[in-house]
């Protein structure tokens, strides 16, 4: 858990503790936790929606299964996630990408409410034969899980990583990173439109993943970088050759020329060469916390020692 970042730790554990919670609280004559009744996401137009399901939803879960999965996913590949784009970036992505995962199954939702055209009716009948009024049935409409925001991170770590060779059982080779979050996203596709009544939530996955598509893309133009490798070293070496490079003290003549028989050379003493190996060298340092932990974990000494020397 040492080794977890901070926002991958705390994600894990407060997961791990609501679903606890969830437990304690037990479960309704339907087999459905409690809990979920009130923090899962419903059906926008159900008695029993509330806004802020938007955000608690991603916390609860449907059973041991569910969790487990999510949980060994956010671990697995939120990890290298978060250590690229640093804990703020990654925060932001990951609540946002729940959030849109909760609309697309929202606007799903509703698009079966409209084909089915359930306005016209008060009552429905269920396998059981009995009649369960409308406003009930709307409120069984109910979303819970990570797994929106998970699928986000599986797409962030195909499109930072994309020929990175990844070991999925029961496959017996490895494949690439990019055609791993391909084919998660094909099958995602198929079972949303070929399955029906599987107590999965496809759509919110696929919802999920366009969501951090669209973020990463957007990312991308604003020239941040920091979701793709190449992209990151590209700026990083673009940064290193402003400030002279790594490790490097290159001694510079400068020459000024008054007339053609007339050359004074300027050289600079061991003071200057001494204190500018000494900022090169906290330079290389900052450049490296944000390679590793990224530019939001500096402090403002260090956000302002970067930006002065860029401006010099």
């Amino acid at each position: 858990m040492r080794n977890i970042p901070i926002v991958t730790k705390n994600l894990l554990i407060v997961n791990v503790v609501a679903f606890l919670v969830c437990y304690l609280f037990g479960k309704d004559a339907s087999g459905n936790f409690m809990l979920n009744d009130i923090l899962g996401l419903h059906f926008f137009m159900a008695s029993d929606f509330h806004v802020y399901q938007l955000i608690t939803y991603m916390f609860m879960h449907g059973g041991f299964e569910h969790i487990i999965f999510n949980m060994f996913a956010l671990w697995m590949f939120g990890c290298v996630v978060e250590r690229v784009w640093g804990t703020k970036k990654f925060l932001f992505y990951y609540i946002a990408c729940g959030v849109g995962a909760g609309l697309f199954q929202e606007a799903a939702q509703y698009v079966s409410y409209l084909y089915n055209d359930f306005s016209a009716y008060q009552f429905i009948v269920d396998a059981n034969g009995a009649r369960l009024p409308m406003g009930d049935y709307l409120n069984l409409w109910t979303t819970v899980g990570a797994s929106g925001a998970i699928y986000a991170i599986l797409l962030a770590f195909g499109m930072i990583y994309p020929n990175e060779r990844i070991f999925i059982f029961p496959l017996p080779v490895p494949i690439k990173a990019k055609y791993f979050v391909i084919g998660y996203a094909a099958i995602e596709l198929f079972s949303a439109l070929a399955t029906r009544g599987d107590g999965v939530a496809h759509i919110a996955h696929l919802g999920g993943m366009v969501f951090g598509f669209f973020m990463i893309r957007y990312w991308r133009k604003q020239m941040e970088g920091g979701y793709h490798n190449s992209s990151t070293q590209d700026a990083f070496d673009k940064v290193r050759n402003m400030f002279g490079g790594r490790n490097k003290y290159t001694k510079q003549r400068f020459d000024y020329t008054r007339n053609e028989n007339y050359t004074t050379d300027f050289q600079p003493t061991d003071q200057d060469e001494q204190r500018k190996k000494a900022n090169q060298v906290e330079i290389d340092r900052i450049l490296d916390k944000i390679r590793k932990s990224g530019y939001d974990s500096l402090s403002k000494e260090e956000k302002q020692t970067l930006f002065d020397q860029s401006n010099k």
